[in-house]
């Protein structure tokens, strides 16, 4: 027996999708955002604590900085499997499973008595939270119309967003008025609730039948697409983005509260937690980054967004709080911009198993999250922020030089 298209299963006859403004295309949308703020606001609420998470468990920034990196290192060991998963036991019940699995030890993993006990729950945490991103593309792009497909992606985007903005926002004064632990559990409660409403809302999927047939052959030929995957520079090229990136990005998140707490600043976490509303500088300038690539092509718009990250970290050596702050915007943007072209051209360049192609670059980008987010700190206790400063730019500079000798554009009309 011939073996299923690589990342689908046998769609229902004659399916087309969901079409745009019908109640299902609706509940989909709806499913899909509560989805992504269920997943995202418990896997980064910690990072906004992190200060108050070193001061009770008596550990270094670098350590507490291990809560956040545990899980999203959770994540990318779990990206790949749960695709597999979702194509034997099917989209919409995987990603339950996982929201579902994910929340309960959400709830449960604050209160761990040690501290390896709490990076252990949060490396499991991160381990079902990967089922979400893993599927969520792949569940859309077989239920919803291919013409509204990208709208429909940028939802499920938003949600993510979103997620982790609140989960920070939520945990910070939550922490001040009690401590971290309740600020972290009242986030798995509104998870909880995000979970609920996932699942009560997401339509039964019709674009996509299980694969249980022919396992031995499908296994092999994705062996085969990620093997294709990993040869390809330009592919490889790709993936650093998101490695060196993403792992920059959290480390400056990580360890820019700890500076803020301390002189000449002295703010109170309730205002350091305001300093993620950045954030929505990077939800503006991603969308924006998708425009101007279409018009000057991929790779000036992500060298030119890998300069801004590069200007908005230096600037955050600056004493002036306004300056940093301003710095914070400025690297943000650059950021969330260079990862929407990244993680879009990774689609576009993969001439087979687009799916697997993204995977990897999941899998690349909560790496560099996981392993940079760590590192981050030991360069912050060596020689304070500085030395962070100096790391993050590093990564980004490296990320520039490999956009230069391996992904510039072989005629002016590539992109």
């Amino acid at each position: 027996m011939t073996p299923a298209h690589p990342g689908r299963g046998a769609a229902s006859a004659g399916w087309n999708g969901h079409s745009h403004g019908s109640s299902d295309y609706r509940k989909l949308l709806a499913g899909l955002f509560f989805a992504g703020i269920a997943t995202f606001a418990q896997l980064y609420s910690p990072q906004a604590v992190l200060a108050h998470i070193a001061d009770d468990v008596g550990v270094s920034a670098a350590d507490a900085a291990l809560v956040v990196s545990a899980s999203t290192l959770g994540l990318a060991v779990g990206v790949i499997p749960w695709s597999l998963v979702a194509d034997h036991l099917g989209r919409v019940r995987a990603m339950s499973i996982a929201v579902i699995a994910a929340t309960v030890f959400g709830l449960l993993v604050p209160f761990a008595p040690t501290f390896s006990l709490l990076l252990t729950g949060r490396f499991v945490e991160g381990l079902m939270l990967g089922g979400v991103p893993a599927i969520a593309i792949a569940y859309l792009s077989e239920e919803i119309e291919p013409r509204h497909a990208a709208r429909a992606a940028g939802t499920y985007v938003a949600g993510t967003s979103i997620g982790g903005l609140l989960g920070r926002l939520v945990a910070g004064p939550i922490t001040e008025l009690a401590n971290w632990r309740v600020g972290v559990f009242t986030v798995g409660v509104l998870c909880a609730i995000a979970a609920v409403l996932f699942i009560t809302l997401i339509p039964a999927p019709r674009g996509f039948v299980p694969r249980r047939a022919c396992k031995r052959a499908t296994d092999l030929g994705l062996l085969m697409l990620l093997r294709a995957n990993l040869t390809s520079p330009r592919l490889l090229a790709l993936y650093a983005q998101g490695f060196l990136l993403m792992g920059g990005f959290v480390a400056l998140y990580n360890y820019l509260g700890f500076r803020l707490a301390q002189d000449p600043f002295n703010l109170p976490q309730a205002l350091i937690s305001l300093v993620f509303v950045a954030y929505l500088a990077g939800t503006w300038s991603s969308a924006q980054a998708g425009i101007l690539a279409a018009r000057f092509g991929r790779w000036w718009v992500l060298l030119s967004s890998l300069a801004c990250m590069i200007a908005g970290v230096l600037l955050t050596l600056s004493t002036v709080l306004v300056l940093v702050l301003l710095g914070v915007l400025l690297a943000t943007a650059g950021f969330f911009a260079a990862h929407a072209v990244a993680s879009g051209w990774t689609g576009a360049d993969a001439r087979i198993g687009r799916a697997q192609a993204s995977s990897l670059y999941n899998l690349a980008y909560y790496a560099g999250s996981s392993l940079f987010g760590w590192l981050g700190g030991v360069f912050f206790v060596q020689w304070g922020w500085g030395g962070t400063v100096v790391m993050v730019a590093g990564l980004a500079a490296v990320a520039a030089a490999l956009t230069v000798a391996l992904l510039r554009p072989s005629n002016p009309a590539q992109v």
